[in-house]
């Protein structure tokens, strides 16, 4: 589940630092126990890939910033300088890679769609390496597909004010990261046979909420599509919130004394260890730091994140392209005894009138139980009412696609409970992740399988066309719009979205998703979620 508080995650895990163990390999000119479709030309370097099914070959680990180490600590990626450097592993901050799968024989002119990944792991933690793109391609080897590595926790996300002054470092570096990925992708993905020019970007939960900043930063627009899966709506923070958390971590890293400026020399000269001790703190001993924010996550910069995204995209101030928005059924974060504690732990910023509020908006009358209530209030802020807020503002702009994700994890053993990153399991050949980077799969059922072959022809289609209908499998239903218009006359708009789930009948050639009208109550429930953006910070 999605907590308000990241897990305990020991040292390799909340570096992300583990770039994927088969590293594409840096070949001389010639190679002669190759072939030509594995071996991908970049003008600077050739990399050979790994043929991982006879149309598909993947890169792993490519370099597309120079390694962030030393004074480069908590600062802007610089751009590669075309010079090949060593891959990093885990417990390295040389971790700047990106995979990228492409079919096999792909070239130069091919133009294919590009999709870009940005995974989830609330900022803190996550590798692109549990989550495997070959399968995606084997499916269906029409687009090419790039999946990210971005720094994490204090070494991607450490901001405070005096990073207004650039000498000191610099805000969101970890977000920085994404954007020069998207720089390389546009420079170099037509050597892998992608378009530069027809690029969507996708990602879940802290990815998702990745998508969402993308979209609505001041920044050049490198992409032109975006899927937005269960976006993470935890409190993008100002500058000056994050003061007590940078005192404390310094003070726990050993850097505790001096000026601002003494820390963060002291902190760049830290050992990598100790500075994951130092950043888990905050976490792990409350009754050590009483801040309203523990934690280490993108922030409000005034440049480039310019307000809370939620109430940039409510005033217009995004990017005009195809989106696709949605959230499982169920997904929630961590719950507290009572909801007005609940929602002042998980955004800081509510008043205490507001978080009562939440209350009048959610009576217990309209609930089975207060477990319920309290799932729905905290998952509705955190997670679901991403999907109206950002559906209804894309819905013309220019149009926009939204779902309810209701297929529960099998593996979980909560059978009628679609869990936050349920779709993750269906979609990445049955992964659950953990900690140090490590991936548990589990096999499916060919109900199953056929099930995660529906769901990637949706997401394929709306790469290759932005719509998903265009290349979806014959036995899916149309993904509507989210806005129809119906009745005569004055015409009114219908909110409709896809319930994805597979076949309950346990078929595997016919589908069980179907279209559902925007549940009124929900409906409800959300506008006023958004009206409290600028208190939720998000």
């Amino acid at each position: 589940m999605f907590a308000l508080k990241p897990p305990l995650v020991s040292l390799s895990s909340l570096l992300l630092w583990l770039v994927h163990q088969t590293q594409a390999s840096a070949l001389p000119a010639t190679n002669p126990f190759t072939k030509n479709g594995e071996i991908v030309d970049l003008g600077y370097a050739k990399y050979q890939g790994n043929r991982s099914f006879q149309d598909t070959v993947a890169f792993l680990g490519l370099p597309y910033a120079e390694p962030p180490l030393g004074n480069q600590r908590f600062r802007a990626p610089l751009a590669l300088n075309a010079t090949p450097n060593d891959a990093g592993g885990a417990g390295t901050e040389d971790c700047l890679k990106v995979n990228v799968y492409a079919p096999f024989d792909a070239k130069p002119g091919d133009n294919l769609p590009v999709l870009v990944y940005f995974h989830g792991g609330g900022f803190v933690y996550g590798n692109p390496a549990n989550w495997p793109f070959d399968s995606w391609i084997h499916q269906s080897p029409n687009i090419v597909v790039a999946s990210v590595y971005y720094r994490l926790d204090t070494f991607g996300f450490l901001n405070i004010p005096e990073f207004s002054d650039p000498t000191n470092g610099d805000f969101n570096a970890g977000f920085l990261d994404q954007t020069e990925s998207l720089r390389w992708i546009r420079g170099h993905i037509s050597a892998f046979g992608g378009d530069p020019g027809k690029v969507t970007i996708n990602g879940q939960s802290a990815g998702g909420a990745s998508v969402e900043l993308h979209l609505v930063a001041d920044q050049e627009q490198l992409f032109s599509g975006a899927i937005a899966q269960s976006v993470g709506r935890s409190p993008i923070e100002k500058p000056e919130n994050q003061v007590p958390v940078f005192d404390f971590y310094a003070e726990e890293a050993g850097c505790g004394g001096g000026m601002v400026t003494d820390k963060l020399a002291c902190l760049r000269q830290a050992s990598i260890s100790a500075l994951a001790r130092a950043q888990d703190a905050p976490r792990i001993q409350p009754s050590s730091f009483s801040g309203a924010y523990p934690t280490f996550n993108p922030i409000v910069d005034g440049k480039i994140i310019t307000d809370y995204p939620s109430v940039s995209i409510q005033n217009g101030k995004f990017a005009q392209v195809p989106l696709i928005v949605g959230a499982t059924s169920n997904e929630t974060g961590t719950l507290e005894p009572t909801l007005p504690e609940t929602m002042k732990t998980a955004f800081p910023g509510l008043t205490l009138e507001s978080a009562n509020e939440f209350l009048e908006v959610y009576p217990i009358s309209e609930f089975s139980s207060q477990l319920q209530r309290n799932q729905t209030v905290i998952g509705e802020s955190m997670l679901r009412c991403a999907r109206k807020i950002m559906g209804g503002a894309f819905a013309n702009a220019p149009k926009s696609f939204t779902y309810r994700y209701n297929q529960p994890n099998p593996t979980l053993g909560m059978p009628g409970f679609t869990a936050h990153a349920a779709e993750n399991w269906m979609m990445f050949n049955g992964i659950n992740t953990g900690f140090n980077g490590s991936g548990t799969f589990t096999p499916l059922t060919p109900v199953e399988s056929a099930f995660a072959e529906e769901l990637i022809a949706y997401w394929i289609s709306f790469v290759r066309a932005g719509d998903p209908n265009v290349f979806k499998l014959d036995r899916s239903p149309v993904w509507v719009e989210y806005f129809i218009l119906e009745g005569k006359g004055e015409k009114e708009k219908l909110k409709r979205r896809i319930v994805l789930q597979q076949d309950p009948r346990n078929l595997t050639d016919v589908s069980g998703s179907f279209v559902e009208t925007e549940f009124e109550d929900e409906s409800r429930r959300c506008e006023f979620v958004a009206s409290k953006a600028g208190e939720e910070q998000n």
